[in-house]
């Protein structure tokens, strides 16, 4: 309700900017920033008391997969019918971990806006989301549209 009322706000300032082309522009811009992607849970847009983490990648991992069983061996957590996220991120010596998260549907909403190449990152997930974090990155993933950048590879 936060981030509609929000909105809601930015779209007044627009009505009222209406008669003077540059206050209209910076209206404009701030309700484009606000409404620039997909919103989904954990995007930090109403809990923005929390850190936002950048990923390198993401992934989901459930029992579909073949290895399903044995990469949750590896990654240090039980099997579960309803899966992993699989966050792929840095510690603060710039070392690769892969951080199992409960957050499937914060994960979903990166997925979602990364195919169409929005380069949005999470919040911070709560100490009882992350069940695990290895270090390297392990199992599948799909690179951030930052991340993709940054090692050269094609957007797309």
């Amino acid at each position: 309700m936060d981030y509609l009322r929000q909105i809601e706000l930015l779209a007044r300032d627009v009505t009222e900017a209406a008669g003077d082309p540059t206050a209209l522009r910076e209206a404009v811009e701030a309700l484009r920033e606000q409404i620039r992607y997909q919103h989904f849970v954990g995007d930090g847009c109403v809990d923005d008391d929390r850190t936002m983490l950048h990923l390198g990648g993401a992934a989901i991992v459930t029992p579909e997969y073949d290895s399903y069983e044995l990469g949750c061996a590896r990654l240090g957590v039980e099997a579960r019918p309803e899966g992993w996220a699989l966050w792929y991120t840095w510690d603060d010596q710039a070392r690769a971990h892969t951080m199992v998260t409960t957050a499937l549907e914060t994960t979903r909403g990166l997925l979602e806006n990364w195919a169409l190449g929005r380069d949005v990152h999470p919040a911070q997930p709560d100490r009882a989301q992350v069940a695990s974090v290895v270090r390297g990155w392990t199992g599948p993933i799909v690179l951030s549209p930052s991340h993709t950048r940054a090692v050269g590879l094609p957007s797309r």
